[in-house]
């Protein structure tokens, strides 16, 4: 997962707005209304943060804020930043667009840098972050959404008795 992510999102250390910025519009053109435009928007963008954290490199948080403010801010104006993007995916509201089979399905075909199989992953990589951050208790609606489609583990085979 982490070299597909790392090959299509970010280049030597830069984030490559680019191809963030026509994936994620072409995902939001996909809603039917403004404000399911605005959820995929939202989601795919933040499932692009989230995705780039995901490397051994150092980061300079600081710096990836910006550049994604930067870009919210061109793209759907100001009143959103990085940070909203991280809590609209935290709470009950992101159920509906997780549960709608046409945001997988362009999220898929515009952006193939995120595989669609590493959103239950990264939404509990989002969880465990509030949690950290803000001590809240992070049971809910995305949770419950994340541990129906999170694969169980494989088993390991039973031992023999050769």
């Amino acid at each position: 997962m982490d070299s597909v992510i790392k090959e299509n999102v970010i280049k030597g250390g830069v984030i490559n707005d680019g191809v963030i910025r026509d994936g994620v519009l072409a995902v939001a053109r996909r809603g039917r209304t403004s404000a399911e435009a605005l959820g995929y928007f939202r989601l795919a963008l933040g499932l692009h943060y989230l995705a780039g954290l995901v490397t051994p490199e150092t980061l300079d948080f600081k710096q990836i804020d910006r550049r994604y403010n930067r870009l919210i801010y061109q793209l759907i104006g100001g009143g959103h930043s990085i940070t909203s993007v991280l809590q609209f995916m935290s709470g009950e509201k992101v159920v509906p667009v997780l549960e709608c089979a046409r945001f997988h399905a362009a999220f898929a075909q515009f952006c193939p840098g995120v595989p669609v199989a590493t959103i239950p992953f990264l939404l509990s990589l989002n969880l465990g972050v509030a949690k950290n951050i803000s001590r809240i208790d992070i049971g809910g609606p995305v949770l419950d959404w994340i541990e129906r489609h999170t694969p169980a583990p494989a088993s390991a085979p039973p031992a023999s008795d050769a």
